[in-house]
């Protein structure tokens, strides 16, 4: 589709990094806290471009001039994709943007795991359940630190045949580990709505779960904590977020305010994609060189690799934050100092 470039009426939420002199390219932009983000506020635009906290339905859209929906994320369960068919509204996510960045959190809480005595690296198996642009960042980061890993995910296992992947029964038998980097879905052959499976699981593993809230009934983790049937926890993604649970973040190793993605790294590459996408859809000309800011000159890379890790990233540093104000989940998720991924 054809127009003039600056025509566009464009709806962004205000806590999507590096937008803000970019989407200007295309139009005019309403900047709005995603979670208040109206149907009046969206009646005249013609594209909205938005995270998780919007939720992008038929309560959002009807009746609205919305041509096209960008968000800045891989998941997008926040989008009625059935609406905007029926409605013939065209969206488009950010496959793998932030991959690395979820790798990179796996890859630390594992060594801060390790450092208090839960895990072993040198003799760690660690099962990934759900292995697409995340699970396989994820599946590098831990194999670098010389980890064992199981990959499992039916539905590509279906699809490509079973060579390469474990199932759940080997995970829940062998896994020291067990990291959750699936979507949310709620019904069909493969529903990932509350899937660790507690009473299967052999090894007292530690427990991640940086995929969406649901994925883990969070009320049966915290009881598998208080029984030792989990040995840890690290939680990123919570039910009920931003109202989480008290009794599990105070129970859980590493509890983060769902920032696991949230590297500038990654942020500039979705916020790219997602800008990519409206112009394409719309067909604009126009390239967006989008850099993360440098490193403060005063950090100095340690010799140790896996001490250069923490020098960028410590998600113990994010677990204190969060644990002393609970309350502010959403202001520390939507205020989150983004970190880098490399020096």
């Amino acid at each position: 589709m054809k127009s003039d470039r600056r025509s566009l009426r464009i709806v962004a939420d205000d806590k999507i990094p590096y937008l803000q002199g970019q989407a200007e390219r295309m139009g005019t932009v309403s900047y709005l806290p995603g979670a208040a983000i109206s149907q009046a506020d969206v009646a005249d635009a013609d594209v909205l471009i938005v995270r998780t906290r919007t939720r992008c339905d038929r309560a959002l859209l009807e009746g609205s001039r919305v041509r096209f929906v960008a968000t800045a994320t891989i998941g997008y369960d926040h989008i009625d994709t059935g609406y905007l068919a029926e409605a013939g509204i065209a969206w488009a996510n950010c496959p793998g943007c932030n991959a690395s960045s979820v790798g990179q959190y796996v890859a630390t809480s594992l060594l801060r795991l390790a450092e208090a005595g839960y895990v072993r690296l040198d003799a760690c198996c660690v099962g990934i359940v759900g292995v697409g642009h995340v699970g396989t960042a994820v599946d590098r980061a831990v194999q670098a630190l010389g980890c064992q890993t199981l990959l499992c995910d039916p539905p590509r296992a279906a699809a490509e045949g079973p060579e390469g992947f474990a199932s759940m029964d080997e995970v829940y038998d062998r896994a020291d580990v067990i990291t959750y980097h699936v979507p949310l879905v709620r019904d069909g052959r493969w529903p990932t709505v509350h899937m660790a499976d507690f009473q299967r699981m052999k090894r007292r593993p530690v427990l991640i779960n940086a995929a969406r809230g649901e994925v883990v009934d969070n009320m049966a983790l915290l009881a598998a904590l208080d029984s030792g049937q989990v040995r840890a926890a690290v939680v990123d993604t919570w039910e009920g977020e931003p109202a989480i649970s008290l009794p599990l973040l105070r129970r859980v190793f590493i509890g983060t305010p769902h920032i696991a993605g949230y590297s500038a790294d990654g942020k500039a590459a979705g916020t790219r994609m997602a800008l990519e996408a409206v112009a394409r859809h719309f067909g604009f000309d126009i390239r967006f060189d989008i850099q993360p800011p440098a490193l403060p000159a005063s950090i100095v890379p340690a010799a140790d690799p896996l001490v250069r890790m923490l020098q960028l990233y410590d998600p113990l540093a994010d677990t204190a934050r969060l644990k002393s104000e609970p309350g502010r989940f959403e202001y520390l998720r939507g205020h989150y100092p983004l970190r880098r991924e490399h020096f």
